[in-house]
């Protein structure tokens, strides 16, 4: 049996180590090493309920925070899953060598995550996805040398290989010959990331370009919930990227304010109580938008030596990248574009609407609903790829594979032609263009006038789309992906129009009830060039 797993961060490597340990021979092929992943950036922790947390608390508890805070269209089913295996993860992650931070009894240490009852959040300093990325690297070399994983890196997902609604493998592109390669397998698992490069400068990585999700929607998959994007409160602005400032600084009792006459006003405390710091990523980004103030977080009142043992990584990129000492100095910080609800419909197995093409991590819409708790998603990286891997290692392979020989042929055509174009369109412009009409239309707070603009803009651009100008600066992927990834950003910005309510993440001007008929994931089919929108009445992707 062979399985092909593309994207090396961790869900990626969580699937193709749990597939190799089972017998399955696994193809893991990525743009970039591992340690290159948007995994690393993952700072503040992974949430598990274990025999040593708080009295009072249990997985009923965690299952109740994450549905409440995905507003009620999470699928609970999906969600026990999830936080039932909390344990199992930590203890797994520990047995190959993630180091966490442990308390003064040398136990594993907890901190307080935002919409959370109870401390559940098991960390490693402030770079936790670091360290788990760490031992999953050695992991999966162990399999490489016993031949069961073979490494493949600098190619890039171009297509899926699909005939009469089943996967047998991808073509992928290398990144220096610009060469389409086809893998063959019996089970294909994306594990490719969020949508980052739609909205330019987000905290994430701009190797996560919602080109895959795209073009598999041109192929026929379904994707979901896509105008859940999160808007993690607390970033700060420097010349690149927005560097994520993680909630563990929250967490440690960081606390946010403006300043209004000359005195500092904690405006989330003043409104939600002592706890108010530790709200929902949604509802304290609207406050920080709302309120028209520069904000600021504060931790300066924490001992230094916490600050150095706790949170290290946050005190070097404040410093590093602004020269903003934490242990004296407030940081400023504004929202930002962090993570997508949204992505490949997949079923509770994270079989896509394309037989033996599984989706896994963030580019898979399953356990988040409306709003992903702190904390949840290095869990639900980990678990979906066990939960992919576990549904292929119990099925037959492929009798044979029908000849793709003739759609190869046209897909080098198509890239030819591209690079042959005289337009006055280089790709960057249209893509910097983009994330402008994003992130205008697209915000913390939409309204139906905006949408119709960010929709407008979409279609313009996508009547260039395949004339523009193949653009030798940057790297020959990026010149091939712009189509799917404009027919995503319309599908996200088309989800968004339809649903005419306020949940969670999506925030309506014009609509700012949480309306019961609404109360279902919205999910978005591709129909000859145009997006077919329903709401799962039936929960096809969740029972």
């Amino acid at each position: 049996m062979e399985a092909l797993v593309i994207g090396s961060g961790i869900a990626g490597m969580a699937s193709a180590v749990r597939l190799a340990r089972q017998g399955v021979h696994t193809t893991l092929a990525s743009p970039a090493p591992s340690g290159h992943s948007e995994s690393v950036m993952a700072a503040g922790g992974i949430n598990a309920t274990l025999s040593g947390n708080d009295e009072g608390d249990s997985v009923d508890s965690h299952v109740r925070d994450t549905l409440k805070g995905g507003c009620g269209i999470g699928g609970e089913k999906a969600v026990r899953g999830l936080c039932e295996h909390g344990e199992e993860i930590i203890r797994y992650l520990e047995s190959i060598g993630t180091v966490f931070s442990v308390d003064s009894e040398n136990r594993p240490a907890r901190r307080a995550f935002g919409g959370q009852s109870h401390k559940r959040t098991y960390y490693c300093g402030s770079s936790t996805g670091k360290q788990i990325v760490s031992a999953l690297i050695m992991e999966a070399r162990r399999f490489e040398a016993s031949g069961m994983i073979t490494r493949r890196m600098k190619l890039n997902f171009h297509s899926a290989l699909i005939k009469d609604g089943v996967c047998y493998g991808a073509l992928l592109m290398d990144s220096e010959s610009f060469r389409l390669e086809a893998f063959y397998s019996d089970f294909t698992v994306m594990a490719t990331g969020g949508q980052n490069a739609l909205f330019g400068k987000t905290t994430g990585s701009t190797l996560c370009d919602g080109y895959a999700a795209g073009k598999l929607f041109m192929q026929g998959a379904e994707l979901k919930n896509l105008e859940f994007i999160q808007y993690h409160p607390t970033t700060l602005e420097t010349a690149q990227k927005k560097m994520l400032i993680s909630e563990a600084v929250r967490g440690e009792g960081g606390r946010l304010f403006f300043v209004e006459n000359g005195k500092r006003v904690y405006f989330m405390e003043e409104k939600y109580g002592e706890k108010g710091n530790l709200m929902t990523r949604d509802l304290i980004s609207r406050e920080i938008y709302g309120c028209g103030k520069d904000v600021f977080l504060d931790i300066s009142f924490l001992e230094g030596k916490t600050i150095d043992e706790r949170l290290p990584e946050v005190r070097d990129l404040c410093m590093k990248y602004r020269s903003i000492d934490i242990k004296k100095e407030p940081i400023p910080v504004s929202p930002s574009v962090h993570f997508f609800m949204g992505g490949l419909a997949v079923h509770l197995n994270h079989e896509t609407s394309i037989k033996n093409l599984f989706a896994t991590g963030e580019c898979a819409s399953m356990y988040h609903g409306a709003n992903r708790l702190g904390g949840n998603s290095l869990l639900s990286a980990m678990y979906s790829g066990l939960v992919a891997s576990d549904e292929i290692a119990g099925r037959a392979p492929h009798r044979k594979y029908p000849d793709f020989s003739a759609y190869m042929e046209d897909e080098r055509k198509g890239l030819k032609k591209n690079r042959d174009s005289k337009s006055t369109f280089p790709v960057f412009y249209i893509r910097d263009m983009l994330s402008k009409t994003m992130n205008n239309n697209l915000g913390i707070v939409r309204c139906e006038k905006n949408l119709d603009e960010g929709l407008s803009d979409i279609d313009y651009y996508l009547s260039i789309a395949e004339k523009i100008r193949y653009d030798r600066s940057v790297p020959p992927y990026t010149n091939f992906s712009l189509k799917a990834m404009l027919t995503l950003a319309g599908a996200t910005i088309m989800a968004a129009k339809e649903r005419r309510e306020s949940r969670g993440a999506h925030y309506r001007s014009d609509h700012r009830d949480t309306k019961d008929e609404y109360a279902f994931s919205t999910i978005v089919s591709y129909d000859d060039g145009g997006y077919s929108v329903r709401f799962d009445k039936e929960h096809s992707y969740e029972s």
